[in-house]
């Protein structure tokens, strides 16, 4: 019989003897008490909550405006217009009492060779709603902002500027703000109250 010589292996370790267990020493976790648990979720929920309003840019009043509130989604980095400027913009108009419904767009205007129209009009002409002059005054050339013009500075009447040129949004919308039941039951503060968006293509000088 030929005897094989196994040679040890240096650092190796060798099998524990049969018939006697191992133990492994482990560290148990750490106890929170029920104070220290409500501290840490209180904590996670105020970083949640600082981390969200971080996220998410807010409307600031417009100065002398009447309580319309704008959100600069865009600075722009062109004049600013004064009175008696004619300006050029580009908006959509939406109706809050609508859940957001578009009631207009300069964007579907179209030209002779499909291009759309800007409107246009005169700073301190008094034809457009307040709340759209207040918006583009303090607007550059180039800049987008987004603003709500509340019942007061929205439209007071149905010749107001800018009138939708379609007929069947035009009545939806005058007839929605108009409404005479609603505006009996107290509604009126949230019935004319819109949303624009409001681009300012250029301007005009007044000589």
């Amino acid at each position: 019989m030929v005897a094989i010589a196994v040679t040890a292996v240096a650092g190796a370790v060798p099998p524990p003897p049969k018939g006697k267990a191992v133990t492994v020493a482990t560290t148990p976790p750490p106890t929170l008490t029920r104070r220290q648990l409500l501290a840490a979720v209180a904590t996670a929920s105020n970083l949640r909550a600082a981390a969200a309003s971080a996220a998410v840019p807010e409307f600031a009043e417009i100065p002398g405006s009447g309580g319309v509130k704008a959100l600069d989604r865009r600075e722009g980095s062109g004049e600013v217009p004064v009175e008696g400027d004619e300006v050029a913009i580009h908006y959509y108009g939406r109706l809050a009492a609508k859940q957001g419904w578009r009631f207009d767009s300069t964007y579907d205007h179209k030209d002779e060779i499909g291009d759309p129209m800007p409107f246009v009009f005169t700073i301190g002409s008094g034809k457009v709603i307040p709340g759209i002059e207040a918006a583009v005054k303090s607007m550059r050339v180039g800049g987008l902002r987004r603003v709500i013009i509340p019942p007061s500075q929205g439209y007071q009447n149905t010749s107001q500027e800018p009138i939708p040129p379609n007929f069947f949004d035009r009545q939806r919308l005058f007839t929605t703000i108009f409404n005479p039941t609603r505006l009996a039951n107290g509604e009126g503060s949230t019935l004319g109250t819109l949303i624009f968006d409001i681009e300012l293509i250029s301007i005009r000088q007044h000589l």
